[in-house]
């Protein structure tokens, strides 16, 4: 019997769902969550270890001489690392996919939260504003229309498509910078350069992957490109973005929104100058989180370990 060892499983299960399905296909052992210290102790006997933030780094895998197999419950596997597991004959497989309608959706939940100021004028209203105007409307921010504005998405994978369709939805004009072919785009959609989309779009979505290419892809220069009425968003990896360059930019009024899902350090520290700025709005990287993407997410991780118990793996990434 397999002994199946999961490092952090409260972010994705905080008690709403299931782990049977998981529990028949072996021995299971859950720990909401496991400082770096305790990693090697936990998964020592474990055949199939399964992590979500929970680093595997080249030091902790040589110390796990049982493990065949490492499950990502997450699309982004930087957590693990996969050279060393491969030469170690570690077999590592991610969750393609699962959460991209529910990140697509948070994307705009922030841009509305922008354009529209619902949770401001709610707010207000709380404290009796609207009910004290002297006119039938109350307003104190300025407000935007989408339409008409230009979406520039940063890579097109599941996610960046759907914000693009959403945006399409909107009367949005749509740019996206991609390593695709305009022939390969879908209709609306067109292909420009990286510095042409920040200089040319009012919204800027990113959804990259972190990689050495790509981190602080967002700093003081690629600012300058930016219209100051621009708004950035974040639903990628917070590291994409030099975070004090954003929260200057904000400050100086060079740009007029960063709405992230994600921090260069999670939980962050709580003099992130981002957290300081009221035009900063930061959600605490939930977007996945949703009760629909996490039941796919569990379903999708635990098929995962069925397919590779049966000897035929699949969503396998480093091959």
């Amino acid at each position: 019997m397999m002994n199946i060892v999961v490092l952090d499983a409260y972010a994705a299960n905080p008690g709403d769902l299931s782990w049977e399905k998981l529990r028949s296909l072996g021995s299971l052992s859950l720990y909401d969550r496991t400082a770096p210290n305790r990693v090697v102790e936990r998964a020592a006997d474990a055949d199939v270890v399964l992590t979500n933030k929970v680093v595997l780094g080249s030091a902790v895998l040589r110390q796990l001489p049982r493990l065949k197999y490492v499950g990502v419950m997450a699309t982004g596997y930087n957590v693990v690392d996969v050279g060393e597991a491969k030469r170690l004959g570690i077999i590592v497989t991610n969750v393609p996919a699962y959460s991209s309608d529910s990140v697509a959706q948070m994307v705009f939940a922030h841009l509305l939260n922008v354009s529209n100021r619902v949770d401001h004028y709610a707010e207000q209203n709380r404290k009796g504003k609207w009910a004290q105007a002297p006119d039938f409307c109350y307003t104190d921010t300025p407000l935007m229309e989408l339409a008409g504005k230009t979406m520039g998405v940063v890579a097109l994978g599941n996610i960046g498509k759907k914000v693009a369709q959403i945006a399409l939805a909107f009367g949005m004009k749509v740019v996206a910078a991609t390593g695709k072919s305009q022939e390969q785009l879908p209709d609306g959609i067109k292909k420009v350069d990286i510095d042409t989309l920040f200089a040319s779009s009012d919204v800027v979505s990113l959804h990259c992957p972190l990689t050495e290419k790509t981190f602080h892809m967002v700093d003081n220069d690629r600012i300058a490109l930016m219209k100051p009425s621009a708004v950035l968003i974040n639903t990628a990896r917070g590291p994409l973005v030099d975070e004090r360059a954003v929260a200057q930019a904000l400050n100086d009024n060079r740009l007029a929104a960063y709405c992230a899902d994600v921090l260069e350090t999670e939980p962050p520290q709580t003099d992130n100058a981002l957290l300081l700025c009221e035009r900063a709005f930061i959600t605490p990287h939930v977007a996945w989180a949703s009760l629909e993407a996490r039941k796919r997410l569990l379903q999708v991780v635990t098929d995962n370990v069925e397919a590779f118990i049966n000897g035929c793996p699949v969503n396998v990434v480093n091959t």
